[in-house]
């Protein structure tokens, strides 16, 4: 990915590693669009640190292309809400909503995507336990489908799955692992943020897909751990321990 990124998008912004992630972006030298579903929310998000706020539906195609626009990367961390959709089926913003994205990115000549998904998608399905994957179905399939159509798209891309989020202090003490079965546990939400803006600068996470726990939230047995040199210009380093 590239160094010369001077605006992008954060997607999923009124969420809660989306706010983390405007909070973070302060501290580095590029314009921030910040793209929401909730209208009540722009105040909020331009107290965060959102030079410029989207009110959108990422389900709807032209929201998508509208939120990408002249921007030339994207921190997509969306994600659905509790309820029956997420629970019974339907399209989820985790889903079709990163798929319309995707597309949209493609289209704007967008340089870099990072997405949050998450442990248990995919090949990291047993970083999960069973009884939070059973009723997360279809919210991981969603999430699933979304990799497989970033990874294809042409666009430079990484793909950070955390275990469980909590909103503790970062630690600054990651596992990253690589390759699906790799690590489990949990992540505090700051040490995700970093991570996702760190990838868009550091080009050994480029079309990369990794499992990220702290070491104190690390459950079982580490496997596939990679040492990855993080990088973010300026005065303002981001430093993850591996």
């Amino acid at each position: 990915m590239s160094n010369e990124i001077e605006r992008l998008l954060v997607a999923g912004a009124s969420g809660d590693t989306g706010r983390e992630l405007l909070r973070q972006l302060r501290s580095v030298d590029v314009q921030v669009r910040a793209m929401t579903r909730s209208p009540n929310k722009e105040r909020e998000l331009s107290e965060e640190g959102a030079d410029e706020v989207i009110v959108g539906d990422l389900l709807d195609p032209a929201d998508a292309s509208r939120a990408v626009a002249d921007c030339d990367a994207v921190l997509c961390a969306v994600g659905s809400s509790p309820g029956l959709d997420a629970l019974l089926g339907g399209d989820l913003v985790d889903g079709v909503g990163v798929e319309n994205l995707v597309y949209a990115a493609v289209a704007a000549g967008v340089e870099g995507f990072v997405f949050e998904s998450s442990i248990g998608v995919g090949d990291s399905r047993e970083g999960m336990p069973a009884a939070l994957r059973l009723p997360l179905w279809h919210v991981l399939n969603q999430k699933n489908h979304a990799e497989s159509v970033l990874r294809t798209s042409g666009l430079s891309y990484t793909v950070i799955r955390p275990g469980g989020l909590t909103n503790a202090p970062a630690t600054g003490n990651v596992l990253v692992g690589e390759g699906g079965e790799s690590v489990s546990g949990s992540i505090p939400r700051e040490d995700v943020a970093r991570l996702m803006i760190a990838a868009l600068f550091t080009p050994d996470a480029e079309n990369r897909t990794f499992e990220v726990v702290s070491r104190e939230g690390q459950r079982g047995t580490a496997r596939g751990v990679v040492e990855i040199d993080w990088q973010v210009p300026g005065e303002h380093e981001i430093e993850i321990e591996e």
